[in-house]
């Protein structure tokens, strides 16, 4: 079990499901922990549970992931409170209300997903990344998705969101290499939650992926075990640390990219 004494991790959507999952286990490997979610009294209450289990210091920073101001209030209080953020991880997001085609979608409520998972991931990295860059490093975690790979009909905005998120992390991956700042995408599988038991594309689902795959998974990250995954994409339950710590990836294995048609295709 790595130690993470000494880090100071920042968790969105941190009051339920898999964030708060990712919150208690990191604070249980040593970790100080700051969870932001939206739900100040509720929020708290995890935070509290979460200290009163695993010892750690914890601290509640209500805001909503899109709101450029409240979000940088929330991590404003976090280094004076706890310390430099080492640790990011963007895990807040919402999905679309229905399984319908795009163009049946309520037009407010699609867009309201593309920016909790692009909005919010970007004016985190905004706040906190600058904090990294002063203290010569430290790791992003973007929560991915299968979705996020491909084009799905049911879910646009959701799939059209996450895509983009694997971007920005490939960008701050690239543009922080030489500083020592680090980003990963981290797709959990389907974990029971309240949010994944309400879309029916899951109805009668009965094998989930384990919320300890993804938070070991997250942990190792934080660890400095999987530095050479910068920028590309694990999943949870699917990929095993062993196979990870023992991988060194090349070219552009585990990132969005085109196939080309075949060898005559221009774009190849």
């Amino acid at each position: 079990m790595p130690d993470l004494s000494g880090l100071v991790a920042l968790v969105t959507g941190a009051s339920a499901g898999i964030g708060r999952h990712l919150a208690e286990g990191l604070a249980a490997r040593g970790a100080a922990v700051a969870g932001l979610a939206r739900g100040g009294e509720r929020l708290r209450a995890a935070m509290d549970d979460v200290a009163a289990a695993t010892g750690a210091r914890t601290l509640a920073v209500p805001a909503d992931v899109t709101d450029a101001a409240a979000v940088d209030a929330a991590v404003a209080r976090v280094t004076p409170e706890l310390g430099p953020v080492g640790l990011l991880v963007n895990n807040a997001g919402a999905i679309d209300a229905a399984e319908v085609p795009l163009w049946e979608a309520d037009p407010e409520q699609w867009w309201s997903v593309v920016e909790s998972q692009v909005r919010g991931p970007f004016l985190l990295a905004r706040a906190v990344l600058p904090g990294m860059l002063a203290a010569g490093g430290g790791r992003m975690v973007g929560l991915a998705s299968g979705l996020g790979t491909r084009g799905d009909a049911r879910y646009s905005a959701y799939s059209a969101g996450k895509s983009a998120q694997m971007r920005i992390t490939e960008a701050i991956g690239l543009a922080g290499a030489g500083h020592g700042v680090r980003a990963f995408d981290v797709a959990p599988g389907v974990v029971d939650t309240a949010m994944t038991r309400a879309m029916p594309m899951h109805a009668g689902r009965t094998e989930w992926t384990r919320p300890a795959d993804v938070v070991d998974l997250v942990v190792a990250i934080a660890a400095g075990e999987l530095d050479a995954w910068s920028g590309r994409f694990l999943r949870a339950g699917a990929d095993t640390l062993d196979a990870l710590r023992a991988t060194t990836p090349a070219g552009d294995a585990r990132r969005l990219r085109l196939l080309p048609y075949g060898d005559a295709d221009p774009l190849a």
